[in-house]
């Protein structure tokens, strides 16, 4: 198998082949990281890898008002605990630098997207933030995936329907969804509200056949659920929050 060493950005959420992820980037060592990619040439590659927080937290802990000598020491490790690999989820997803913008504060605005998944094999906690062992994973379609990718359209539109508490006709302007499996496996695993447990498992599916069946059963189960909460509000199935890095 294939395998690189990528500098990591870990998350609270999951980031799927093909999706957009906004960040905001404040925090001293995800600052470095995008120096150093924004230093990269513009023509060659600037990638990073996107992995899921199991146990930790996206921003490292300030403890605001304790004596300096008392805080957390800061570090590219900070907030995921004495092995940062037991914190991570072992499939990410590998993003690549769309934009990246320097505001005058040293924070960055930063666009990428996400491109291929990887198995993390190691973390390495030595530099000024993380980085990973990456294995890239090749994604295999599986059996049948085109009767299921049908089968997710269908029960896909069903869940906005009920989501949304809208009619037919309120629904018949939307774009139509992707022909091809995987893709549709990977925007409807992005675009379901479910969390990120759920998100995770749809990431390290097997191969996209595997995906669509998992997908399809969990949007017949959401439906059913929400339509017993008439009052749910509407949501916004594909905006994905800015990440407060």
């Amino acid at each position: 198998m294939t395998t690189a060493r990528l500098p990591l950005f870990p998350l609270n959420s999951v980031l799927f082949p093909g999706l957009v992820l906004p960040l905001n980037v404040f925090e001293q060592r995800y600052r470095a990281l995008m120096r150093d990619l924004a230093a990269l040439p513009d023509d060659g590659p600037r990638r990073f890898g996107v992995v899921a927080i199991r146990d930790g937290h996206e921003v490292a802990p300030s403890a605001p008002g304790l004596p300096e000598g008392m805080r957390p020491e800061p570090g590219p490790a900070s907030g995921f605990g004495p092995d940062p690999m037991r914190a991570f989820y072992a499939v990410g997803c590998v993003a690549d630098l769309t934009s990246v913008r320097a505001r005058p504060d040293g924070t960055y605005e930063v666009l990428a997207t996400g491109t291929t998944r990887f198995r993390l094999r190691s973390v390495d906690a030595s530099g000024a933030y993380l980085t990973g062992e990456c294995e890239h994973i090749e994604e295999e379609q599986g059996e049948g995936a085109g009767v299921l990718a049908s089968g997710v359209v269908r029960a896909f539109r069903a869940y906005q329907k009920r989501l949304a508490g809208a009619n037919e006709s309120s629904l018949a302007g939307q774009s139509e969804l992707p022909g091809e499996p995987r893709v549709l496996s990977y925007l409807v695993a992005a675009a379901a509200v479910l969390d990120t447990p759920a998100k995770q498992r749809l990431l390290q599916a097997s191969d996209t056949a595997s995906r669509l069946a998992d997908e399809l059963r969990l949007l017949r189960a959401e439906t059913a659920v929400i339509s017993k909460l008439p009052s749910l509000p509407a949501v916004a199935l594909t905006q994905r929050p800015t990440s407060p890095n």
